[in-house]
């Protein structure tokens, strides 16, 4: 058995200890580290990696809009790559300059047959076909991690988080659920001390959102006791398509979202009056922030 069966395996294996269930995603959500990483470690090897200088505007342009400022904001780093090239080699501008776009076949296909998105499954793709788009995939992937290790430290979670986590211990079992690498999860975890809050830190070697939520929660508590906290579209659908309930940190509001989510909404979950109307609302609201179109 692989070692991402395993991880799987801690999901599958943890027992309800209290009635709720909460699973709360990290980057962008509990902490302010989405404009960091993406801005500073992501898109300047983005543009290194793929030999797009000669379009770089567009490219930090295209960059930001896939995984800050749209409806793919927190979706998975190669899925990242894949969209925002083909974006970018569908503007006219691009297009005006001849920028060759990078041949994304080789990932694609990766990304569509594997789950577990991360730099130790694809390790072991490349060890077996040997592709030259693989390899530097994979070679992008792991210098982002090492300018992430670098740069991305002394951030502190978003005021009322941690009170949050503090309240919500007593009545409900959490987990992170994130698809960022799960060595920069407890590094961030463990550095401001709120890892003691939560029972596993699950991160994209544990597989989908979609796939850690329906693991360690689903049938083993009630649907309408099961919560997801998230910043991004993908953190709703990993909520809607398990058939649970979803609170969303709007992006660029993320200091009242946590206000309502300790004053009032995490109330709202425990004594039975989140789901339907309160839901709705908060949800409609979310989705007016992040456009899913460019305006270029």
């Amino acid at each position: 058995m692989d070692q991402q069966h395993n991880l799987q395996d801690e999901l599958k294996v943890l027992k309800p200890q209290k009635e709720f269930f909460i699973g709360i995603d990290s980057d962008g959500c509990v902490f302010d580290t989405m404009e960091i990483k993406q801005k500073e470690c992501f898109c300047p090897n983005f543009i290194k990696y793929y030999n797009l200088q000669r379009v770089s505007k567009y490219a930090r342009e295209t960059w930001e809009f896939v995984n800050l400022y749209s409806k793919t904001r927190g979706m998975n780093r190669f899925g990242a790559v894949i969209e925002a090239v083909k974006l970018l080699g569908e503007r006219d501008e691009v297009m005006a300059r001849n920028a060759g776009m990078p041949d994304m076949s080789a990932l694609a296909e990766w990304v569509s047959m594997e789950s577990k998105l991360g730099n130790p499954a694809l390790e072991k793709y490349a060890a077996v076909v040997n592709d030259p788009r693989i390899n530097l995939a994979l070679d992008w992937s792991k210098r982002v991690n090492q300018d992430i290790a670098e740069m991305v430290f002394g951030i502190n979670p978003f005021p009322l988080v941690e009170e949050s986590l503090d309240k919500l211990t007593g009545k409900a079992d959490s987990i992170v659920v994130s698809q960022t690498p799960v060595e920069a999860l407890k590094r961030e975890w463990e550095e401001n001390g709120i890892d003691k809050y939560v029972h596993l830190i699950a991160g994209q070697e544990y597989g989908t959102k979609t796939e850690h939520l329906a693991l360690a929660a689903k049938g083993k508590y009630a649907d309408n006791k099961i919560l997801m906290i998230g910043d991004a579209p993908g953190d709703y659908y990993a909520a809607s398509s398990n058939g649970v309930l979803f609170f969303p940190v709007n992006p660029g509001h993320e200091e009242d979202s946590w206000k309502r989510f300790h004053d009032e909404a995490l109330d709202r979950f425990f004594n039975g009056t989140y789901q339907g109307e309160y839901e709705r609302r908060l949800i409609e609201e979310f989705n007016s922030y992040l456009p899913e179109k460019p305006e270029w």
